[in-house]
């Protein structure tokens, strides 16, 4: 079915991303076929994981709306013919169920280290999108010891890093521009209770337009090292993006002192979709990056 828009879905960028982001990569994943998936009992609910192919762990944290298919389907075949690839669909995603329990990034970071846990898995590069990057960012917090590695793509730890335009375009989102969307159909098509749609995209937006800081000392203190990727042009307030790279180590001249161990990648003409859309480009940060 197709979707009609109207004249204030037009002025929505944030609605116009979700649906081009979710519609091209759903056209281009590739139907996966996990080595072994299942819920893990962790925290009031239970957590859906994938796991894929054998070697050191990953752990792939989705996008806000997205499933570990729409997300990751153009990235698990390559990145599982040399990683065991463990990918989780947070709270109220694709087959993890709705609930009323409260979001929170502190919550979502421990339904992570939970399916860790499941899966006997002490340590684990850790990467994530948009809001699945700030979730990383959490679990790299408050479990130090849990991250080798944190990649955190297209996102940011705290409100302020993203341009204003974007916490602006959460005002007006509504949950009734999805319906009859191709993100409809995906959570239609693996949701324990279909029934939820609606709750669940309330309470999603509801958290996104929240304000959140997840702390600069905090930031400052994370001991894995840590790779940032963003689009040229993807909402993330560069000037703030150079700041947290500083409480990284980097933004030094590494002719005068060693080269910092976290890296900063800014790829030119993304934008927040396009960026992860370049699988090659992003492949290659990634193997690059993790070996």
């Amino acid at each position: 079915m197709k979707r009609v828009f109207k004249g204030s879905d037009i002025l929505n960028p944030m609605l116009i991303m979700a649906l081009l982001f979710f519609t091209v990569l759903q056209s281009k994943a590739q139907q996966l076929k996990p080595a072994e998936s299942g819920y893990v009992p962790v925290n009031g609910i239970k957590v859906y994981y994938e796991v894929y192919g054998e070697g050191r762990p990953v752990v792939l944290l989705h996008g806000a709306f997205m499933t570990i298919e729409g997300n990751w389907g153009q990235l698990i075949p390559e990145l599982s013919k040399t990683r065991k690839i463990i990918a989780i669909e947070l709270q109220g995603h694709g087959h993890t169920q709705f609930s009323d329990r409260k979001l929170a990034h502190t919550t979502l970071a421990s339904d992570v280290t939970g399916v860790m846990d499941h899966l006997k898995i002490d340590s684990a590069d850790v990467v994530g999108y948009s809001f699945g990057g700030t979730v990383a960012y959490q679990v790299a917090i408050q479990s130090p010891k849990r991250v080798k590695k944190l990649v955190i793509i297209s996102s940011t730890y705290k409100s302020t890093g993203w341009r204003p335009e974007i916490a602006n375009a959460f005002k007006n989102m509504k949950p009734e521009y999805l319906t009859n969307t191709p993100m409809k159909t995906a959570y239609d098509a693996v949701a324990p209770d279909k029934t939820k749609w609606t709750k669940f995209l309330e309470q999603m937006i509801a958290f996104a337009g929240t304000p959140f800081d997840l702390g600069d000392a905090n930031v400052a203190k994370i001991s894995a090292p840590v790779l940032i990727i963003s689009g040229d042009n993807d909402g993330l307030d560069k000037v703030e993006l150079m700041k947290t790279y500083q409480l990284l180590g980097g933004g030094i001249s590494a002719d005068l002192a060693p080269m910092p161990k976290s890296h900063v990648a800014v790829v030119p003409a993304q934008s927040h979709v396009g960026l992860m859309m370049q699988t090659k480009t992003i492949l290659g940060y990634l193997d690059g990056f993790l070996k």
